[in-house]
């Protein structure tokens, strides 16, 4: 069992032909409402790999916030432990012709209180895995580390608004998920993250959209891989299918290598439909292009820890 805990919203989307400079005036192309959140995204890619998800932030008790848990629930993610006392977010999603986008975001009520509280009911639960994603350090780290006995932790650290958070994130969790931009500012060079990773014995997956993806792990070890080529129509919501998908691939039992292989392969896939959910793919669809393509086939490493 995976425990999805933290943003669930309302993504408001808006086409664009560039992205706007400071001060700049740019006449939208399209505007579109749908549902996302990156814990709701990541719970739903889960989902969709066969993972037993559940998903538990925070919304609000109208109307929209029961139409949001049953789009999850349709999907097969649990929301019973979904508290419903404070409001439904919404992110602005700015979406150029390329797929490149920028995302402004709503602070939502997941505070430590609730992440507490979250962590007590998953561990009488038996989960396995808790998410979380980079906002909630670094005041996160500390309600974790109270906790020995806790589920492992992966923590997407997009969202950590700085180097302090990052490191927080990173003490505190088993596996990271980082995009290369963030943690060359945050964090440094290559050998800086991997110093990190082998400090924090932590399992940290680099992103770099069609860059690839680098594993690096507490051993020292690092591991480079492809991102696969699609024609990209939207790039929302890839990184939470990344995320959502590697850790329903932890939760299967497979060693994180092969569980970042898979992953990119997911989150390629999921950028050729329109919107944050939409392109998420299912695990056969994953399987069937693996087993369809040679594609980058990382070797294993042996004696990783899962």
């Amino acid at each position: 069992m995976i425990v999805f805990c933290g943003y669930a919203n309302t993504d408001l989307t808006v086409r664009i032909p560039v992205l706007p400079g400071p001060g700049a005036r740019v006449q939208a192309t399209g505007v579109q409402y749908g549902e996302g959140g990156m814990a709701a995204n990541a719970s739903v890619a889960a989902a969709r790999m066969g993972a037993d998800a559940r998903f538990a932030g925070v919304v609000g008790s109208d109307a929209l916030s029961t139409a949001f848990l049953g789009t999850l629930a349709a999907e097969g993610v649990g929301t019973g432990w979904t508290a419903r006392d404070a409001e439904l977010t919404t992110a602005v999603v700015l979406l150029t012709p390329d797929g490149e986008r920028s995302i402004i975001s709503q602070d939502d009520a997941v505070d430590t209180g609730h992440i507490a509280g979250v962590l007590r009911a998953a561990r009488e639960a038996g989960a396995d895995w808790l998410y979380l994603d980079g906002y909630r350090f670094p005041a996160a780290a500390a309600v974790l580390a109270s906790q020995p006995d806790r589920p492992r932790v992966v923590v997407d650290l997009d969202g950590c608004d700085g180097p302090e958070a990052t490191r927080a994130a990173l003490s505190a969790a088993d596996h990271a998920i980082g995009g290369r931009a963030q943690l060359t500012e945050f964090v440094g060079d290559d050998n800086a993250l991997v110093r990190v990773a082998v400090e924090h014995r932590v399992y940290l997956v680099v992103t770099d959209g069609p860059r690839g993806w680098t594993l690096l792990t507490p051993a020292g070890e690092r591991h480079d891989g492809e991102a696969i080529t699609v024609d990209a129509v939207d790039a929302t919501g890839a990184g939470d299918c990344f995320a959502g998908t590697y850790c329903a691939e932890l939760d299967r039992g497979t060693a994180p290598l092969e569980a970042a292989r898979f992953a990119a392969v997911a989150a390629g896939l999921s950028c050729t439909r329109p919107g944050a959910r939409d392109g998420m793919p299912r695990r056969d669809a994953v399987t069937a292009y693996l087993q369809a393509r040679s594609g980058p086939q990382p070797a294993h490493s042996q004696g990783e820890e899962r």
